[in-house]
């Protein structure tokens, strides 16, 4: 008896090809998101210990390079940011590619970047433009100052990244130096350099909390370097917050997730400083902090409006806006 051979038919082939082709098109971009996701996030933290290391070791925060102004405050020579790079992050961290205000392209800086909610606004090239209330005179019944519109400078690390880096030259004090309702009250001269990296240069998907983020320095003396991934929007202010506690704020975060947090005033302040680059809208301000009071219940909480730092006291509802490290 003759044996019958057993095959597939062309039909089956393609058939069986075609159902292997749409569950790939299905899962493969969910699989390559996660592969991503997870290398985003072990290069961020590997970036985040990186600079928090060579912090420590400069001698120096503020002072780098030149600035000059005329009569009206507009800056007529500026090497700020450039020589705080050149002159003091060289000297600490493995760099391979230091580009001024007018090539930041040569340092892979996209021109264009994707905020968080899904806007896109051009990379700014001057402190002005990364957030305009920080720039020009603050006064209040103690102090008067302002905070110049630096040019931002870049360069390129040794790992591939391409960081821009926007510079204050003058910034001063701890966040209690002058206390609250005096210079300490505001944001803009405890920032002494802000950085918007990119962990693969303009290869894309050049979008904020993915393969684009910042770090902010606060403070000369003591300084603290922080970098908060916040959740794309915040909590809504639906939450019952009691502000003699900020318990049911802090509650809030890893009721909505288990790896978000409460932010520190720092955190707080860095979200604030880059609010263009998250879409942070007045709407969403105040925002509650997990920093206390000194001597007090309370919480300190950042007002958008006025970029102001406060305590608050009274029973109002705030939204809670949670970050990872």
């Amino acid at each position: 008896m003759k044996q019958q051979k057993l095959a597939f038919t062309m039909a089956e082939i393609l058939l069986s090809l075609t159902i292997i082709g749409v569950v790939a098109a299905i899962t493969l971009p969910s699989l390559t998101g996660n592969i991503n996701e997870r290398t985003w996030n072990t290069q961020r933290k590997a970036l985040y210990a990186r600079f928090s290391q060579a912090i420590a070791l400069m001698p120096a925060i503020n002072g780098y390079g030149t600035l000059t102004e005329d009569e009206s405050g507009s800056v007529t020579e500026d090497t700020a940011a450039e020589t705080f790079i050149t002159a003091g992050l060289s000297k600490v961290m493995k760099i391979n590619n230091i580009c001024d205000n007018e090539h930041l392209d040569d340092c892979g800086i996209t021109s264009k970047i994707t905020t968080m909610a899904g806007s896109q606004i051009i990379t700014p090239p001057t402190m002005k433009e990364l957030n305009s209330n920080l720039t020009g005179t603050h006064s209040d019944d103690v102090d008067n100052f302002s905070l110049p519109n630096t040019n931002a400078a870049a360069f390129e690390t040794a790992n591939g990244e391409s960081i821009i880096v926007y510079y204050n030259q003058r910034c001063v004090g701890s966040f209690n130096e002058n206390g609250l309702g005096a210079g300490g009250v505001y944001l803009a001269p405890k920032l002494c350099a802000n950085f918007v990296y990119d962990l693969n240069g303009n290869k894309g998907p050049n979008t904020v909390g993915k393969d684009i983020g910042f770090l902010t320095l606060l403070y000369p003396s003591d300084p603290k370097i922080v970098a908060p991934i916040p959740m794309i929007t915040p909590l809504a202010n639906t939450y019952a917050i009691n502000p003699t506690s900020g318990i049911s704020a802090k509650a809030a975060c890893t009721k909505e997730n288990a790896e978000y947090r409460l932010p520190n005033i720092d955190e707080v302040s860095s979200m604030v400083i880059n609010s263009n680059l998250i879409d942070f809208k007045s709407s969403y301000w105040p925002i509650w902090s997990s920093t206390p009071v000194a001597n007090r219940k309370n919480t300190y909480w950042v007002s958008y409006g006025n970029k102001g730092i406060d305590d608050e006291g009274a029973a109002n509802a705030y939204h809670v806006w949670c970050v990872k490290r």
